[in-house]
């Protein structure tokens, strides 16, 4: 990952709804959610969500997807971990460290 993919990913989800949405579909899966469920179950205005997603998409961190009449978003997966690997990289000098996570 280069940094400015790193930083535009790190401004994205340095915002406590966006956090919290991209937690959310974190947690649902590849099967995403629709954009009114995540409104609903974050309590979030929808014309607010719909800019916090747009953000997160311009991020590269979701995806929209449409279903019939409903847009579907997803976590890249990918991303997330390229993000992880990144903030990771060459983590406390090739020694061992504390507890490695998704290994």
């Amino acid at each position: 990952m280069e940094n400015k993919n790193a930083i535009a990913a790190l401004a994205a989800l340095a915002q406590e709804s966006r956090l919290a949405t991209f937690r959310l579909l974190v947690q649902a899966g590849p099967d995403g959610m629709a954009a009114s469920r995540i409104a609903e179950t974050l309590g979030v205005p929808a014309s607010s969500l719909s800019f916090h997603l747009k953000e997160l998409t311009h991020a590269n961190l979701v995806v929209p997807r449409q279903e019939g009449r409903f847009v579907i978003y997803a976590a890249r997966f990918d991303t997330m971990n390229d993000l992880v690997g990144f903030l990771t990289e060459n983590c406390c000098g090739g020694q061992p460290c504390g507890p490695a996570c998704g290994t």
